[in-house]
């Protein structure tokens, strides 16, 4: 067989094995998954307790693409043109009573929809 085949196949295989193991459901058992829909958009969010957040996925509920952002408390995530994406935050984030996650979708240059999950 050549070797260069053999690279091009093995590519594939390993990228969708290490996708899924980065996904919300890889969480630790310990995190807690909470999400919830608006009217264009879903937002997830992976945390543990009330102030760690591990991750915030913003999807479209269209499947259409456009400018997703996560945010929560001082923490602004990068913008990512997709129509699902997610966030890596990983840090302590200190809000009370209740702390907001959030994702926000634009398009055309206007906000959308800001739609949050909010953490107890």
């Amino acid at each position: 067989m050549h070797p260069h085949g053999r690279r091009t196949r093995q590519t594939p295989d390993s990228t969708p094995s290490g996708a899924a193991t980065n996904g919300v459901t890889a969480a630790p058992a310990s995190a807690e998954v909470k999400s919830t829909c608006g009217t264009y958009t879903c937002v997830a969010t992976a945390y543990q307790g009330r102030d760690y957040v591990q991750d915030i996925t913003v999807t479209t509920r269209d499947g259409l693409p456009g400018t997703l952002r996560a945010f929560a408390g001082d923490y602004r995530g990068s913008k990512a043109n997709a129509s699902r994406w997610r966030f890596v935050v990983n840090r302590e984030i200190r809000a009370y009573p209740r702390l907001a996650v959030c994702g926000g979708l634009d398009r055309g240059g206007r906000v959308i929809e800001n739609h949050c999950v909010m953490i107890p």
